[in-house]
């Protein structure tokens, strides 16, 4: 059909020269745009280019005093030999500790706890409990330097482990309340609720913190949560206890974040971006303070798990 078309117009009209120069402009024209005029100047750019330029959000923090600071102990851990606890408290408080606690009564305990914080607390924690746990084992705290405490189950219950998985019992749980109702005003945080994880005949997975609550005058409770520091940062600090933020849990409460006074002593070159920046931005909700004020401005992923920055909050003034 074509043929025929361009036959008849070479025979009618000196149309066809003009066609023909026509069509071989038009192909020319495509295979010289195709190989270099679009492969050169187009600039192909993702959504997340586009937003980098936009500053991270910035989370409003309200700082307060924890009096509680427990961690599990550089020792051996089991059911059979006890755990080492690491605590140190700022004002006269009780240690209680639960073994065996069933896992709904625990959920039922930090109810009670947060309806009565305060010293009183610590009885209505134990009385939603319901007896719901093999053994329990107190400790008067009065000295408010760092103390190490061993807590163990008593031999003669011959208990070795705690069932098969998934576990209906939480190995042991440790609350600290403060010890004396006069002091309470002086502190924005009154008990904390600490479950840990033991190994046993049955789960050897070695010793570890599972959650940690706290529980506020005005009722409120928080889970804390550590935050991820490089190992230099971490040298650096004048003592074991480690800085920690606490995000608002399911229950009740705006957010809530707390740190050590240690801070202060923290290097001034640590930013892993510029190295030219002490860091002072935590990344939510990954945790990593590994950054400056300059530069979270321009990233929108962490730079070290690369998970996407949400928002984020300033550790300390930089004043």
């Amino acid at each position: 059909m074509v043929a025929v078309f361009l036959v008849t117009l070479y025979e009618y009209s000196p149309l066809f020269y003009i066609s023909v120069v026509f069509l071989c402009f038009i192909v020319t024209a495509a295979m010289v745009l195709g190989w270099v005029g679009f492969d050169v100047h187009a600039i192909l750019r993702n959504s997340d280019e586009i937003q980098s330029v936009l500053p991270t959000p910035e989370k409003q923090m309200m700082r307060v005093t924890n009096p509680f600071t427990l961690e599990l102990a550089s020792k051996p851990a089991s059911v059979a030999d006890g755990v080492w606890l690491r605590l140190r408290c700022l004002e006269s408080s009780v240690l209680t500790c639960f073994w065996g606690c069933e896992v709904y009564s625990v959920q039922e305990g930090l109810t009670a706890l947060q309806h009565s914080p305060g010293p009183s607390g610590l009885q209505s924690f134990q009385q939603a409990l319901a007896f719901q746990y093999y053994h329990s084992q107190d400790f008067q705290i009065n000295d408010t330097n760092w103390n190490e405490l061993l807590t163990q189950l008593p031999a003669e219950q011959e208990i070795t482990d705690f069932g098969p998985l998934p576990r209906r019992r939480y190995p042991l749980v440790a609350v600290l309340t403060l010890g004396k109702e006069d002091v309470i005003e002086n502190y924005n945080i009154v008990a904390s609720v600490t479950v840990i994880h033991v190994p046993d005949n049955k789960y050897s997975l070695s010793a570890r913190i599972l959650f940690q609550y706290l529980f506020t005058s005005l009722g409120s409770m928080y889970e804390l949560k550590p935050l991820f520091m490089s190992a230099d940062s971490e040298e650096e600090k004048a003592g074991p206890a480690e800085s920690s933020s606490s995000e608002e849990s399911p229950v009740n409460g705006a957010e809530l974040y707390t740190e050590e006074e240690l801070w202060s002593e923290r290097s001034e070159r640590d930013c892993v971006v510029c190295q030219n920046a002490r860091v002072n931005k935590v990344l939510l909700p990954c945790r990593h303070t590994c950054v400056c004020e300059s530069c979270v401005l321009h990233l929108q992923h962490c730079p070290v798990c690369r998970a996407f920055i949400m928002e984020s909050f300033t550790l300390y003034s930089n004043i």
